[in-house]
């Protein structure tokens, strides 16, 4: 069985307080910091840049989850490798060398990872499995760019693809998690947990975490 970990997401802690919101996630039992990365082209918004990532790192002792939702990732990934960043996400749909973003990425010593939109279906990063470009893929169940959307749960068949495709694989889903929405993610075969929104708003954040670490262990494993 895959190891279950939970990573919440800084874009929904204070933005004027970062760095606590990063120490409030280890001390609450988070397993990775999740960074999310926005261009303002790939989509709408702009959030952080590498500084958030070096802050973040030097701040926390657990690793930094870094999601790329840039125009193009081979442009950027030298300075989040810098930064700190241990996971370099980028999306499939980017306009970018797959295969050879992502080896940069392992030659920097860093995890790769590939990324795909709610609509992109799971045949799209196949060639990504087959060759092991990635240690990790991760489902996006809303639509990038924007923190606070509801789980669009028809992407739990794709999930279901991929772990079908690659067991040895690590799988992250991003959008939408909570107490609710966790245990369908983990049925369909995910093991890494993205949530934001959810847990900020918790006064206790271990306790959520805790909750969402044994509902996605007991439903993983009731459907291995």
């Amino acid at each position: 069985m895959p190891d279950i970990q939970i990573l919440p997401s800084i874009l929904a802690a204070d933005l004027g307080r970062l760095a606590e919101g990063c120490q409030r996630a280890e001390a609450a039992g988070a397993d990775q910091i999740h960074v999310d990365v926005m261009d303002g082209v790939f989509v709408p918004n702009i959030s952080f840049g590498p500084g958030v990532v070096k802050m973040s790192a030097a701040a926390v002792s657990i690793p930094q989850n870094v999601h790329l939702m840039v125009q193009r990732p081979q442009d950027h990934i030298k300075a989040f490798a810098a930064a700190g960043s241990d996971t370099i996400q980028i999306h499939i749909e980017a306009k970018c060398d797959v295969k050879e973003t992502l080896a940069a990425i392992r030659a920097l010593g860093k995890r790769p990872a590939i990324t795909l939109n709610p609509e992109t279906p799971a045949e799209a990063i196949f060639e990504c499995l087959e060759n092991r470009w990635v240690d990790e893929v991760m489902v996006m169940s809303v639509h990038p760019g924007f923190g606070g959307q509801s789980y669009i749960a028809n992407v739990e068949e794709k999930i279901a693809a991929i772990r079908r495709t690659a067991d040895w694989v690590d799988i992250a889903i991003d959008g939408g998690i909570d107490d609710k929405t966790v245990r369908g993610a983990a049925a369909a075969g995910c093991n890494l947990f993205v949530a934001g929104s959810y847990l900020y708003k918790q006064a206790d954040m271990a306790a959520a975490i805790a909750d969402l670490r044994q509902q996605a262990t007991e439903s993983f494993c009731a459907n291995v």
